[in-house]
């Protein structure tokens, strides 16, 4: 055989696969083929009706790099209802259609439909998707994607082993029955979880650390359970990345590790300085990055505890263990797992939310903002129901999606007024609303295309007095800065002035502490229609939203199935080439 040189196409060939270093690795298409369907399930050792995907539940795990393309062919084998997916974290530029917000983004997709959603997944980060209809999350519609840094390039953080969590709630009532319940007069309220679920798993009417507690009932599992619980298996000596995210329906949760610490490195995403904690509290839709060392005694295991906050709790706490390779997940930690700081000790809620800054190497925010808004959050009334509302205004999505409908000028789509962007200055947040009364709306808050827009999220006092909860606020489509938190009423002239520019986190998820403030700043640079709204799925099913656009004209071609509802779908039949 001749030499590489003597051999054009060879040549050719040889130097090429030189060119493809390992930071130059082309981006790739991870392909899945998914089908929804409802199916009986025993999450927390109880026989229940689960949405899983693939006959999986949590659903399968989509594992790329950033800068892939992800595509997923959705099948809803539901047989009387419509399915979508958010895919929560994702920014979806150039693809707000594939965003997964039914009324918003795309139409329900219906049953025996397929729809495929095609992204690319832009950074690394923890992440994860879940449903955006109805309540549909808690019905289990929900997995993990984790993002990792682009083929050659690596994390700032070294780390020998990786555990991937996702925590959510888990009620043994029907989804269904607590959506009749919620939207009924008076409301039938969904109660507290029975059970916490770790990557799907827990356990009902009994515990698995029953033996430090007396009263307790010890689980007896024989084996290959669906509710056996998920063993964290790690060697002794090694850091390791656990990445953690919530999706929960209702529940705030701390999680801790007995006799370990916590180094926590990323939120929602992005890369975060370091701090070590001794627990984290994560709130729903937020997801974070720890590392721990493996410095303990090694012939022994640990407890994993995550317990409920900001709620008075009646859920026990799930539990699982840390299990110190080669020693059997069946021996027990010699101690009792961590106990959950008391469910309203916000002050050490807010000690560690406010521990979260910026590394020196992320975007810093622009220094002057063009518009701001303030939203303040409200429970009310609308005709003997009770509402979630933002300045009085609850939210009602309309049978049209807003991006088909602004993108094509549908004005008959949807309220084209826009919702205030304040509230009364003399509105007192210590006290009920003396006039508790509010109105439904679909309005959407238009920001011209690259604005940089403040927004003010303000929290009060609930129906009745003396009460204010937490409530954590998800934007699509965009990451934003967190410019401070405050008590009480914010003021421009007092608070505004000591927000942090310096070094704020990058999140897409926040929350708002009771009877307080937290101050946001985003650039309007995404072309599309983005839902923002309380994670809370019963708070959003009851209002609690608002919808943002900006540069909708920018947006390119939307998939014909993604419009085929609504008033859309008769602008397509009369004008079938116009998307």
């Amino acid at each position: 055989m001749g030499r590489v040189a003597d051999h054009p196409l060879l040549l050719i060939l040889f130097l090429f696969s030189i060119a493809i270093t390992p930071s130059m690795a082309l981006p790739k298409i991870k392909h899945y083929k998914w089908e929804v369907e409802y199916m009986f399930w025993s999450p927390d050792c109880v026989e229940n009706i689960v949405m899983g995907i693939n006959g999986q539940f949590p659903g399968p795990t989509i594992r790329a790099n950033a800068g892939d393309t992800v595509v997923v062919e959705l099948t809803n084998k539901l047989h009387t209802e419509g399915v979508v997916i958010h895919w929560h974290g994702i920014l979806q530029r150039g693809s707000p259609w594939a965003d997964g917000t039914a009324s918003i983004s795309q139409c329900a997709i219906n049953p025996g439909e397929t729809f495929t959603y095609r992204f690319v997944v832009d950074k690394a980060g923890t992440f994860f998707y879940h449903g955006h209809l109805g309540m549909q999350r808690s019905a289990g519609l929900y997995g993990s994607l984790i993002v990792d840094p682009e083929e050659g390039k690596s994390e700032p953080f070294h780390y020998d082993e990786e555990i991937n969590l996702l925590l959510s709630d888990w009620w043994h009532q029907s989804v269904h029955k607590q959506e009749v319940g919620l939207s009924s007069n008076p409301m039938r309220w969904i109660g507290e979880p029975q059970t916490i679920l770790i990557n799907g798993r827990g356990q009902f009417n009994c515990s698995i650390a029953a033996k430090y507690h007396s009263g307790s009932k010890p689980c007896v599992l024989k084996g290959g359970e669906q509710c056996a619980p998920f063993i964290m298996h790690v060697h002794p000596n090694k850091t390791v990345r656990i990445r953690i995210a919530s999706t929960t329906a209702l529940a705030s949760l701390n999680f801790a590790i007995g006799n370990h610490q916590l180094l926590v490195v990323e939120a929602d995403g992005n890369y975060v300085k370091p701090f070590q904690t001794s627990d984290i509290d994560i709130y729903s839709g937020e997801s974070y990055s720890v590392l721990i060392t493996t410095n303990q005694n090694p012939s022994e295991n640990y407890w994993v505890s995550i317990g409920v906050r900001a709620r008075r709790p009646n859920t026990p706490p799930g539990l699982t263990l840390l299990n110190y390779l080669p020693n059997s997940p069946a021996k027990l930690p010699v101690l009792p797992p961590p106990e959950t700081p008391d469910w309203e000790d916000f002050d050490r809620s807010k000690n560690f939310t406010f521990k979260i800054f910026s590394t020196m190497s992320s975007p810093k925010p622009p220094t002057r903002f063009d518009r701001r808004i303030f939203l303040l959050n409200t429970q009310n009334r609308m005709n003997g129901f009770i509402k979630w509302a933002i300045n009085n205004v609850s939210l009602a999505l309309p049978p049209t999606p807003y991006l088909g409908a602004m993108k094509y000028r549908l004005k008959t789509a949807f309220n084209q007024n826009s919702p205030p962007e304040n509230f009364p200055s003399y509105y007192d947040i210590d006290s009920p609303p003396p006039n508790p009364n509010t109105t439904t709306g679909n309005g959407v808050y238009r920001f011209k295309l690259g604005e940089t827009v403040d927004v003010i999220l303000q929290n009060a006092n609930m129906l009745n007095a003396n009460m204010s909860e937490i409530h954590p606020w998800h934007l699509h489509g965009h990451d934003f800065w967190v410019l401070g938190y405050g008590e009480g009423k914010f003021s421009a002239a007092v608070h505004g002035r000591k927000l942090n520019l310096k070094n704020p986190p990058l999140r897409n998820t926040v929350v708002i502490f009771p009877y307080g403030w937290t101050a946001i700043r985003f650039v309007a640079d995404n072309p599309g229609v983005w839902a923002f709204h309380c994670h809370i799925e019963p708070h959003l099913h009851m209002g609690m939203g608002v919808v943002f656009a900006e540069g909708v004209e920018k947006v390119g071609r939307i998939p014909t199935k993604a419009l085929a509802c609504g008033v859309t779908a008769k602008a397509l039949m009369n004008n079938p080439r116009k998307p």
